[in-house]
C-alpha cells in the first residue's frame, strides 16, 4: 500500500479518521535525529520516543531508570527529524505516578523543550486524574494497558497480561476510563488477540498493538528489534525484518581489516 505523502502532519484527527476507515496505523520507535529522518521518510504514521530508550539505548535491564531530562533529549533529536509524522513521548515513571500536578508538568516540559506532539503514559484508571488534568492544557495523550513495563517489579515478569477473567474486565473497563478521560489512543501491550479485539470494537479511540494480535487498530514495534540491531531478543510479536547486527559487525570487521592492513585510507581515499 502507497503512504500518502500528502499529509503535511498526521495528527490526532487523522489517527481518528484512519480508526474509522479501517486504515492500520504504523507506528515504531525512535530515539535520534537520524533514525527519524529515515522512518520519517518511509511514512511511518506515528514515531513514539519510548522509555525503552533506556533498555536500548542506555543499557539497562528495565525502563525505569530513564529521566525526565534524558526523555527530552531523546525527543528533541526525534522531532527534528520528522516532518510528517506525529510525536508522542513517553513520560518517564517517577514523572507522573500519583500526582496529577506533577504529571501535568513533566507534560509540559516535553512539549515545550522537545516541540513534540503528544505524551503517553502507564496505566488505567488510577492515572485518569493525571491525564484528565494534562489534557485540559491542550496536552494530547496516549494511553497504555495490559504489560505496563514501568510496573515490572509489581507483574515480576513481562509474560502475556489480562489472561484471566478479572484482569481481563479490569482492562476493559480501564479502557473505556482513558477514552473518556480524553485520550486519544491506546497501545495494547501482550495481551490475548481475542481481548484486544474486543476493547478495540468498544472504543471510538484507535489501539495500538504490540503482542496483542492483527485486530488492533495500528501495531508498534522497538525499532532496534525490529531492524535487528538488538541480539537474542525474540520475543513471538516480533518480527525482525533486517539484521543490522550481523551487518554492522561484518562492516565494522571489514573496517579493522583493511586498516590493520595498510589498505585504508588508500590513494583515492587522501588528499
Amino acid at each position: 500500500m502507497s503512504v500518502n505523502k500528502e499529509i503535511k502532519r498526521i495528527t490526532t484527527h487523522i489517527l481518528q479518521e484512519m480508526k474509522h476507515r479501517g486504515e492500520k496505523i504504523a507506528m515504531l520507535t525512535a530515539y535520534d535525529y537520524s533514525m527519524a529522518t529515515i522512518l520519517d521518510d518511509a511514512g511511518l504514521d506515528v514515531l513514539l520516543v519510548g522509555d525503552s530508550a533506556s533498555n536500548v539505548m542506555a543499557g539497562h535491564e528495565t525502563t525505569l531508570p530513564i529521566t525526565l531530562d534524558q526523555m527530552i533529549y531523546h525527543a528533541q533529536g526525534v522531532v527534528r527529524g520528522a516532518s510528517r509524522a506525529f510525536v508522542v513521548v513517553d513520560l518517564p515513571f517517577g514523572s507522573y505516578q500519583g500526582n496529577s500536578k506533577e504529571a501535568l508538568n513533566s507534560a509540559i516540559r516535553i512539549m515545550k523543550e522537545s516541540g513534540a506532539h503528544g505524551v503517553k503514559l502507564e496505566g488505567g484508571v488510577e492515572v485518569v486524574e493525571s491525564i484528565q488534568r494534562i489534557i485540559t492544557a491542550g496536552i494530547p495523550v496516549m494511553g497504555h494497558l495490559g504489560l505496563t513495563p514501568q510496573s515490572i517489579y509489581k507483574f515480576g515478569t513481562y509474560t502475556v497480561r489480562a489472561k484471566d477473567e478479572e484482569e481481563a474486565n479490569k482492562l476493559k473497563t480501564d479502557i473505556i476510563a482513558l477514552q473518556n478521560a480524553g485520550c486519544f489512543a491506546v497501545v495494547l501491550e501482550k495481551i490475548p488477540a481475542k481481548l484486544a479485539k474486543e476493547v478495540t470494537e468498544s472504543v471510538n479511540i484507535p489501539t495500538i498493538g504490540i503482542g496483542a494480535g492483527p485486530s488492533c487498530d495500528g501495531q508498534v514495534l522497538v525499532v532496534n528489534d525490529m531492524i535487528g540491531l538488538t541480539k537474542g531478543f525474540k520475543p513471538r510479536f516480533l518480527r525482525q525484518y533486517i539484521n543490522l547486527y550481523d551487518g554492522i559487525l561484518g562492516a565494522a570487521q571489514s573496517y579493522i581489516k583493511d586498516v590493520k592492513a595498510k589498505d585504508f585510507p588508500n590513494e583515492k581515499e587522501q588528499y
